[in-house]
């Protein structure tokens, strides 16, 4: 492995989040290296291809570069595309498809290995987000490979019998769309309606979907089991089996704990697992690690977006450079 010279701040991430704090490094002439085991936005990459964001696009935007769309809402499409030109014209420094193995602390500065190199840093922003690990149903039979917990398209649905679990926007948008491609689907909900955090203008349209019998639903109801051809659920009024071909179970997704206590990065004793950070500054508590996005909220994971995370790398390059 070759030694890379010191750097100003190393982030790991190259998420919206970490291309801005990527951008105030370039603003304030910090020696940087965005790093980012996958594609750049990966996150975003592995959306549903047809995903429409919730977001207006000026409410995406970072580095003072326009993010025009065709429509309202802009698309998973044109966010890659906008993201794309944020990094062109910010000549960003990036090290794509190379993983974060172990960060230590020695005599001041942050060692960071990697798949392919090492690395010195004065200063670690994670800006990692959450969409890596699937919040597990932990029944019988998740394993098999007719679940996923990921969702590109309608295509292979067609036909099928399906379940959708989960009742928030990915679950509905998942329902929605695989019903309109000649999916047969059933939704198992936990709570006892859809969420009202959902899209606004496809609240309506699952609920009258549903209230027809075009798309089935199970309320105050949970997956017990599945298997090859069915799955069981567990409703208010026992338990029911149902003819299956696959189950996309929309469940969430968690943080990368682990990574974050391997670097000592503690959390608040709470229900969201919240890392330790100064609202303030973003820094842990490990003196030179800042968290940026939505990693901040642990597993609260509807707490940040990029549109109100946007400004955290301005936090914290205040700080670094109060610091000196």
């Amino acid at each position: 492995m070759k030694n890379q010279n010191m750097l100003d701040v190393l982030i790991i991430g190259a998420g919206p989040i970490g291309l801005a704090s990527g951008i105030a490094c370039t603003k304030h002439a910090l020696s940087y290296i965005i790093v980012e085991k996958g594609a750049l936005v990966n996150s975003l990459y592995n959306y549903p291809l047809n995903m429409t964001f919730f977001s207006t696009s000026d409410k995406l935007e970072i580095g003072e570069v326009p993010f025009v769309s065709h429509n309202p809402k802009p698309t998973r499409a044109e966010a890659l595309e906008y993201y794309r030109r944020v990094t062109l014209h910010w000549n960003l420094n990036l090290a794509l498809y190379e993983s974060v193995q172990t960060v230590t602390k020695e005599n001041g500065l942050f060692i960071v290995t990697t798949t392919k190199t090492t690395y010195k840093a004065k200063h670690i922003v994670i800006s990692t987000g959450f969409y890596d690990i699937p919040n597990l149903m932990n029944v019988p039979g998740e394993d098999l490979p007719k679940v996923h917990h990921y969702y590109k398209e309608p295509h292979v649905y067609f036909g099928q019998k399906i379940v959708v679990i989960g009742a928030a926007n990915s679950a509905v948008d998942v329902a929605m769309e695989t019903w309109r491609k000649g999916a047969d689907v059933t939704m198992v909900i936990r709570e006892e309606q859809i969420r009202e955090s959902v899209k606004y203008w496809i609240r309506p349209d699952i609920e009258n979907r549903i209230k027809e019998g075009s798309i089935k639903a199970f309320y105050h109801a949970s997956i017990a089991a599945i298997r090859e051809k069915e799955v069981d659920i567990m409703t208010a009024s026992g338990q029911i089996t149902l003819p299956n071909d696959f189950v996309l179970a929309m469940t969430g997704y968690l943080p990368d704990f682990k990574f974050l206590a391997s670097v000592g990065i503690q959390t608040e004793n709470d229900e969201y697992c919240t890392p330790l950070h100064d609202p303030d500054t973003m820094m842990s508590n490990i003196d030179g690690v800042y968290l940026a996005g939505v990693i901040c909220g642990g597993l609260k994971t509807n707490k940040w977006f990029i549109e109100n995370s946007r400004h955290h790398p301005d936090l914290i390059m205040a700080h670094i450079l109060q610091k000196g």
